[in-house]
């Protein structure tokens, strides 16, 4: 599209056009398809740096451009959050244990748009109160998009998936949120996952941005690390993501980054 002819809200929200979304498809499916490879790699043994390095080459091999690595000094091509850590964990010489789980977060760079996707992994047996934990948080995910449509406002994606989540006696993280996308990393909104219904921006067709929800076992409040970059549960209780990327359409909107595979929810199946 000609940026200089951009259509931006009165909230700074870029309006994108139906030509548009395809480049977005291409990007979301990238990531995606990455992701479904990724599962594989997934047990009891193996490292998070490991995992990390698997991504950065299959970023390398397909010919496309990693979109965190070199963002505000980062160094890796995924962020990969075991346990109780909520996002941005750092790869590492983490050696997953059974039972451990993991959000995979990997955004990728095809011919300008960027592809922005997580979800959840288990590594060997799936506790059951994770397995809650992680059918909440999908749950969530889906319930927020399922609001998204002209007409409605952020603030109807917000109550949508945080009403469901404290239903279930979790709670929402609320020191991180979805942001804006297209041909930029990050741009507004802020997509909070709180809020009350019929507040907020207005959404219309075009517009681009993520959804995904963080939910704990327990208490909502995070800490950053010592490293500027690792958020954690204050209560060390578990965490876990799902993200996906979307579209505003005439109708209501279109999911970029859904696994080629079907593997996005239960990706140990």
């Amino acid at each position: 599209m000609d940026e200089t002819r951009a259509r931006i809200t009165r909230d700074g929200i870029r309006i994108y056009e139906e030509a548009d979304y395809a480049g977005m498809r291409a990007a979301g499916r990238v990531a995606a398809e990455i992701l479904d490879q990724v599962a594989a790699l997934v047990k009891p043994g193996a490292t998070t740096a490991e995992i990390d390095t698997f991504i950065t080459e299959e970023i390398e091999r397909r010919g496309v451009i990693s979109a965190t690595i070199g963002y505000k000094g980062y160094k890796h091509a995924s962020c990969i959050s075991v346990n109780h850590v909520v996002c941005h964990g750092i790869p590492g010489a983490k050696v997953l244990a059974d039972g451990d789980i993991l959000n995979i977060d990997v955004t990728v760079i095809v011919d300008g748009w960027f592809g922005d996707t997580s979800r959840m992994y288990v590594a060997g047996a799936l506790p059951r109160k994770a397995e809650r934990l992680i059918e909440v948080t999908h749950e969530s995910l889906m319930r927020g998009i399922a609001a998204v449509k002209p007409g409605n406002t952020f603030g109807d994606i917000g109550h949508a998936i945080q009403s469901y989540v404290e239903q279930n006696r979790m709670s929402v993280v609320r020191d991180f949120c979805g942001h804006g996308l297209g041909r930029v990393f990050h741009a507004p909104p802020n997509v909070l996952h709180y809020g009350r219904a019929g507040t907020g921006p207005v959404l219309e067709e075009g517009m681009i941005f993520t959804i995904e929800p963080m939910v704990n076992l327990g208490r909502p409040e995070t800490k950053v690390l010592a490293d500027d970059w690792t958020a954690v549960t204050r209560d060390k209780s578990l965490s876990a993501q799902y993200e996906h990327s979307v579209g505003v359409t005439a109708t209501g909107c279109e999911i970029f980054t859904l696994s080629p595979a079907g593997k996005f929810f239960r990706t140990w199946e």
